[in-house]
């Protein structure tokens, strides 16, 4: 293991055992639920928006899985702050996984990426941002109506 991998792995460990963001925020502008049923993650992410009905101004998040999972939507919960609603609807994973900084197998991609489409559905929800290409078609199982 190489000492970026290293490095890499105390942050998530870190952010696991010290989440950011985590908790609830009462009458949230947007909300959302998220599972994984592969292994049982689950998320619900909170957003309270700026004065401008915009910016987000706070995230926060509850739920329980494993360490990639809840490592992830704590740095998420960081990097989103002050971005507008549509800057994050349309973030690319890609920004995301540079943050976990380590390989991940398609099992572990989808634990670490719960918690980035769980926000996009919330505020697909409250703002109606587009949500992402994939998931066209899936109004119903998104609980979208």
């Amino acid at each position: 293991m190489s000492e970026f991998d290293q490095l890499y792995r105390e942050v998530i460990l870190d952010h696991y055992k010290n989440p950011r963001g985590h908790g609830l925020i009462e009458d949230a502008d947007a909300e959302a639920e998220g599972e994984n049923p592969l292994c049982g993650d689950e998320v619900t992410i909170y957003v309270a928006f700026r004065d401008d009905g915009d910016t987000i101004d706070e995230v926060k998040f509850s739920g329980r899985g494993c360490a990639i999972s809840q490592a992830a939507t704590s740095m998420l919960t960081e990097m989103v702050k002050g971005r507008s609603a549509m800057q994050v609807a349309t973030l690319p994973r890609e920004e995301l996984l540079d943050e976990i900084g380590i390989p991940l197998t398609p099992v572990r991609l989808k634990c670490a990426l719960l918690g980035l489409s769980t926000l996009k559905l919330a505020l697909h929800k409250a703002k109606g941002t587009p949500l992402p290409d994939e998931w066209s078609g899936m109004a119903d199982e998104l609980d979208l109506k």
